[in-house]
């Protein structure tokens, strides 16, 4: 057995002992949403529009229990959706949490499993529009072969949704994995008894320390469950990136890459924004240095990098002209926590509070009403409208293009 097949074996030993993510199966719909797992949401992240048409494939790529995958048919009712994966007990899971929900049943999506490795993604037929692959490219023998293997089943204009793991924010998980690996010595490969000697680890270490620090401050509360444990602590194969090796996977893969889906943590200003001198500096910087200034002046904070690609053609929309953006049906975006209301969650969980204007100009986010349509009832600028949409509360959609 060669030896990326044994590091493959190795890991799918350890989700048939410990199928994750634990999440327990339930009678009804999960709560809440993640709008990178919405069709209409994501596209729209990516290209600043509405997307043209709804009924599209979907590759749940290391699908694992069916955590993300449920969320997927929830989400996107017309979508025909495939979930994949290398553990056939995680798989089982998956499928009884999607029937036990209901959400196989009462929603028209339709979902398929397959158990499959993700470099083995060329034997699905067909291309997808969307192929979401959370916390599964790192832990594979060659993340390369595997999100190439991944991009060559996205369909063109199709966008690709990624997590994996960053070094700087996980260095004290770094140091217990091998400190477990050196006290399990030839037990490694023994998943229960890693997570055994983990655990009296943790037990034995003076609170002061900084790896029982960083686990009581970030971790803990997932790791109550054994299955997360052994997720983080003693899986058998892990690659962390930092900017530069990430841009690496991501150029391996041919794609384009879009964005960050958390750009948030991205803005410079929020750290050295004070200083005016500072920040002229980093604008003359490239946008992937400026990135790898962030994570190296807040590297706690850089656990994991979330962001899309696409395959061309993928054009963003442009809403600067006037004439383009007055004739654009808006709708709400599908993602808002607590609306109707002028004091709500926008789809990252974030409060907004919208003023009286845009509070009108939502209300009148229905049916094919263009931009200029509604401002001839509300008391709104331009600039408002794409205020809206530039914050995601509205998602536009073109009518001449």
């Amino acid at each position: 057995m060669g030896n990326n097949s044994q590091k493959s074996s190795a890991v799918q030993r350890l989700y048939n002992t410990y199928p994750f993510p634990p999440e327990p199966l339930l009678d009804e719909p999960p709560p809440g949403y993640n709008w990178r797992w919405n069709w209409t949401a994501a596209y729209n992240f990516c290209t600043a529009r509405k997307p043209p048409r709804q009924n599209i494939r979907i590759l749940d790529a290391g699908c694992g229990t069916g955590v993300g995958t449920e969320y997927l048919i929830m989400l996107n009712p017309d979508a025909k959706i495939v979930g994949i994966d290398l553990s056939e007990k995680a798989l089982e899971i998956a499928q009884q949490r999607c029937q036990k929900s209901g959400v196989a049943a009462n929603h028209k999506a339709s979902i398929d499993f397959h158990h499959l490795n993700l470099e083995n993604a060329a034997e699905l037929s067909g291309e997808f529009d969307l192929i979401n692959c959370v916390g599964v490219l790192h832990h594979l023998p060659d993340p390369i072969a595997g999100i190439q293997a991944l991009a060559k089943k996205l369909a063109p204009g199709g966008i690709f949704h990624i997590f994996v793991y960053a070094e700087l924010g996980r260095r004290e998980i770094q140091l217990m994995q091998q400190a477990i690996a050196f006290l399990q010595g030839d037990k490694q490969g023994d998943y229960k008894d890693g997570v055994f000697v983990g655990r009296k680890l943790f037990e034995l270490l003076p609170e002061n320390n900084r790896i029982v620090k960083r686990e009581k401050e970030r971790w803990s509360l997932e790791n109550q469950r054994d299955e997360s444990f052994a997720d983080m602590y003693v899986h058998p194969q892990e690659t962390d990136y930092n900017i530069d090796t990430l841009f690496q996977l991501i150029e391996a893969s041919g794609l384009e890459f879009i964005g960050f889906s958390n750009p948030q943590y991205w803005e410079l200003e929020r750290l050295i924004g004070e200083s005016d001198e500072l920040m002229e500096r980093a604008n003359k910087l490239s946008d992937r240095q400026r990135y790898r200034l962030t994570e190296l002046l807040d590297p706690e904070n850089i656990t994991h990098y979330e962001f899309f690609l696409g395959k061309p053609p993928l054009t963003k929309i442009d809403w600067s002209k006037d004439e383009l953006l007055l004739t654009a049906i808006p709708e709400l975006h599908p993602c808002l926590y607590g609306w109707p209301s002028q004091s709500l969650l926008n789809y990252d969980y974030q409060p907004v509070n919208l003023t009286d204007a845009e509070y009108q100009f939502l209300q009148e986010c229905k049916g094919n009403k263009t931009v200029q349509e509604i401002l001839t009832k509300v008391s709104l600028e331009l600039e408002g409208v794409r205020s809206l949409q530039k914050r995601q509360l509205v998602i536009l959609n073109p009518s001449n293009i």
